[in-house]
């Protein structure tokens, strides 16, 4: 029996130290323990596998803008002809760390992720290359990558006023006292004491006002040629931001709207009246607090004015410029010679 008895527990003990180990394992397949995730077969080392060639490529449509981001993917094929690809957007089981990524103009991170400064000055003109080499096989030639610059995006810059605070919500009233009971007694009857009235709710407070949005300065240039390209620099409150468009495709969203108004505290529930005590006769029920009032949604800030100056050779691509100050003035167009911004 005492055997028996043994075994159960010695069963029961391997489950338990089985489903503690699943339980310690899932955390670290979900945030990539790259160690389980190979034991597992999700994810090889390449070290120790076999290597033919390898190639990189945009995971989505080659190029990137300034500002912008896109995935990178690298294939790799086996002697046999197998085709394995990276992590991540390549949804694959080749690890990134088992990579050397160098790269000119645009930026890699750790996963595979390229981006471009957001100034163009810094790119203008240049293009983007990636060399891909695995540092275990140093006999496999490198995969080069060209990465376009492209400026055919929807661009946007953001002045507009901070939104107001919300209001702070009443307090609910108390319940009133129950009254006290009396008796049912035929012999010696008596009243049920009233209930007490509950509290009324105390109001919400209003919403706070929007922000209001700076002034904005917009100098458009333009750069001629079989592609023009539109020079755009944006000021506001002491701060110059630049952008390079292609009127092909590309556009500039420039918003200097007022803030929204915070919303209105809710007002509190008014209190329950308490219930009248038993009794011959019943005594009264309190009367049920009123609620309080909900607060007002704060006013919406004004909207900054927004002033474009254009030289005149820009004025056929004006159409990719979008601009929105809700609460403002209307946007002034004036046209002037503007010299190249870099």
């Amino acid at each position: 029996m005492n055997e028996a008895n043994a075994r159960i527990r010695t069963s029961r003990l391997t489950r338990t130290n089985w489903a503690s180990c699943l339980a310690a394992c899932f955390p670290l397949v979900l945030t990539g323990c790259a160690a389980v995730q190979v034991h597992l077969g999700m994810k090889i080392y390449l070290a120790k596998t076999p290597i033919a060639s390898i190639e990189a490529a945009q995971a989505k449509a080659a190029g990137i803008g300034p500002g912008e981001k896109s995935s990178l993917i690298v294939t790799v094929t086996q002697p046999d002809g197998k085709v394995l690809q990276t992590e991540g957007a390549g949804h694959g089981k080749i690890l990134w760390k088992d990579l050397q990524v160098t790269a000119t103009v645009v930026t890699v991170n750790q996963k595979g992720v390229l981006s471009l400064p957001r100034d163009p000055r810094i790119s203008d003109g240049k293009t983007g290359h990636i060399t891909v080499t695995v540092p275990s096989h140093p006999d496999i030639h490198a995969a080069e990558l060209d990465v376009p610059l492209r400026y055919n995006y929807n661009f946007s810059a953001s002045f507009s006023g901070s939104s107001g605070s919300s209001g702070m919500n009443g307090a609910d009233g108390t319940d009133g006292m129950s009254g006290s009971p009396g008796s049912m007694d035929p012999n010696n009857p008596s009243p049920g004491g009233d209930g007490t009235n509950g509290g009324d709710g105390s109001n919400g407070s209003d919403g706070g006002p929007g922000g209001d949005a700076p002034p904005v300065q917009i100098l458009v240039a333009l750069r001629s040629g079989s592609h023009p390209l539109l020079q755009m620099s944006v000021t506001a409150v002491g701060h110059r931001r630049l952008y390079l468009v292609d009127p092909q495709g590309g556009s500039l969203t420039v918003k200097a709207d007022g803030g929204q108004g915070g919303s209105g505290g809710r007002g509190g529930r008014g209190g329950r009246g308490g219930s009248g005590g038993s009794g011959t006769p019943n005594g009264n029920s309190g009367r049920d607090g009123s609620d309080g009032r909900s607060g007002s949604d704060g006013p919406s800030g004004r909207g900054g004015s927004i002033t474009v100056t254009y030289d005149p050779q820009a004025k056929p691509y004006l159409t990719a410029i979008h601009l929105s100050n809700q609460g403002g003035p209307k946007p002034t167009f004036n046209q002037a010679p503007v010299a190249p911004l870099w």
